[in-house]
């Protein structure tokens, strides 16, 4: 039995215009702001609710979303007070469409929306989880959309720090009631059954990010089936049933034939019911959603994380005392990173195909010839195979038609003698030409292979920048150490390097001889990518390594 919605306070500079949904322990109203104009979102505390614990969260909750407002895919905290009935409240963003919940009982989501979707929540929870913030309660429900139709995750209010540990359960799981809907849960308990990991049904729970990585996989296993991942049709799907198959990691297997294998996989590792065989982190997850995109051919979506940097002095203090605050960084992810760029080289324009990654290189038909213009230096002229266009057969006028005159059948002859005495002409120009750069080459400089253009008429061949190979990663104190070697080395090769654990942002480096020296190195994951520069093109396929693997 729902219980009756309590009365929108009277807040100055709002104007109240209808109830937006109710909780346990609040309810949401929507108003209309004066200055800026603009309608938000108002969740009230209840009046029977006004513990001390209960406001304590409730600030708790403001403080939580107002740290990570500035991120795209969580909901913005505007203000927070206490009306004029010494009630609390705070105002937030108004996300005027539908919940994921309320989109996935309408019908199950499009593959490549939920890949977009997965990646960009895992984004938002990662960014929480870099703030020390757990979600703990993870589920389509607390996912609404804002005017843009984007992702915005909601409802900290029972999160917690990642380092504290959860209180234990003040109520019996036979408390528990599910509605209709197949949600399931308890304010005491403070969980919703249905996507909660095995590990907060125990005793004494002690969750890390790795379960808000579970919650985030059986929410998106819920928009492709459009059932909870442990819902059975047909059986029984109460409290008890849910979470013994949630103990055991029986997931229902997904019945959908436009589910690729990949993401199917994907899903079942983050809910796997031991954590150690989890991702171990939402960014983790976000790549290996990425990975199915590209798969599916599909433009990777971009994983945003913030990039927090931390003074070399803030660094110092730090070290110095052991019980100081540390800000955990977290460096962005580009999903698809702008070409490396280093002094005396510019990559060729990208494809104007908007679904192209990775910068892949356009390649000219018909490349401009090699200088000559060189001083004291030996020039060496590309080697182009000639093929003598193949001889008309003996008979090259058509047949004529009964009824064509004689003078329709003279014009076809001539028009072939005048084809076949252009093609005499092209022929001699090019003899000519080649006479006039330095003579004909012999027939060991003629290369006899036929040619590989579209075309077959002997263009020159597109030469290939291989791909470097790594060699070995050494590590000293602060300090990586990359070897790297050219497989089909040419005079004049190069290398060039980025770290791109860093972002888009972090600059290319040369070398000369494939050695390079990341500073800095603390332990954490080092990512590099590697090309070979020669006569102003790269490696199509950039050697990407990490340390560690």
């Amino acid at each position: 039995m729902r219980r009756q919605t309590s009365n929108p306070p009277e807040l100055p500079g709002y104007t109240f215009i209808k109830l937006l949904g109710s909780g346990g322990f609040s309810d949401v109203f929507l108003y209309e702001q004066h200055l800026p104009k603009r309608r938000v979102a108002v969740k009230v505390l209840l009046t029977e609710e006004l513990t001390a614990a209960n406001r304590a969260a409730f600030v708790a909750e403001a403080n939580l979303m107002a740290q990570l407002s500035a991120h795209p895919y969580i909901v913005s905290i505007f203000h927070a007070d206490v009306a004029s009935d010494d009630r609390p409240y705070f105002v937030m963003e108004y996300c005027s469409g539908p919940s994921l919940a309320e989109r996935y009982k309408r019908e199950p989501l499009p593959v490549v929306d939920v890949l977009r979707t997965g990646v960009r929540v895992a984004g938002a929870v990662a960014t929480a989880h870099a703030a020390g913030i757990l979600h703990r309660d993870i589920k389509p429900g607390n996912v609404l959309t804002n005017d843009y139709g984007w992702p915005a995750l909601t409802d900290f209010g029972i999160s917690s720090a990642v380092d504290d540990e959860v209180p234990m359960h003040t109520a019996s799981i036979d408390s528990l009631t599910a509605d209709a809907g197949g949600t399931t849960g308890s304010a005491s308990v403070g969980m919703s059954v249905p996507w909660s990991p095995p590990e907060m049904f125990a005793d004494d729970p002690n969750p890390d990010v790795r379960a808000d990585v579970f919650s985030l996989a059986a929410t998106l296993y819920t928009l492709l089936a459009g059932h909870t991942p442990f819902e059975i049709r047909g059986r029984s799907n109460g409290v008890l049933d849910l979470i013994g198959r949630i103990e055991r990691g029986l997931v229902t297997p997904l019945t959908r034939t436009d589910v690729p294998r990949s993401l199917t996989a994907v899903l079942a590792k983050g809910m796997a019911t031991r954590r150690e065989d989890r991702f171990a982190s939402a960014i983790e997850f976000a790549r290996a959603l990425q990975r199915v995109e590209l798969e599916l051919g599909y433009s990777p979506t971009t994983i945003d994380v913030p990039n927090l940097v931390v003074d070399d002095s803030v660094r110092g203090d730090a070290t110095d005392d052991d019980d100081a605050t540390r800000a955990r960084g977290v460096a962005t992810i580009d999903a698809q990173p702008e070409s490396a760029r280093i002094d005396g080289f510019m990559p060729p324009a990208a494809s104007e195909d908007a679904t192209q990654v990775r910068g892949a290189q356009r390649i000219d038909a018909q490349p401009a010839p090699a200088s000559t213009e060189a001083v004291g230096e030996t020039v060496v002229r590309p080697r182009v195979a000639v093929t003598p266009p193949p001889a008309p057969p003996a008979n090259t006028a058509p047949a004529v038609e009964d009824g064509e005159s004689d003078e329709q059948g003279s014009r076809t002859n001539r028009l072939v003698l005048w084809l076949a005495g252009a093609a005499v002409v092209v022929i001699a120009a090019g003899v000519a030409i080649s006479l006039a750069l330095g003579g004909v080459p012999s027939a060991s400089e003629v290369d006899p292979s036929p040619s590989t253009s579209p075309g077959g008429g002997g263009a020159a061949v597109i030469e290939t920048i291989p791909t470097p190979q790594l060699v070995s990663v050494s590590e000293q104190p602060g300090v990586l150490h990359f070897v790297v070697d050219n497989p089909k080395p040419v005079d004049g090769d190069a290398f060039i390097w980025r770290r791109v654990d860093r972002g888009a942002a972090e600059p290319a480096r040369s070398s000369a001889d494939g050695t390079f020296t990341v500073e800095g190195f603390d332990g954490s994951s080092v990512c590099v990518e590697v090309r070979i520069v020669r006569s102003g093109r790269d490696s199509a396929n950039p050697l990407e390594e990490c340390y560690p693997g």
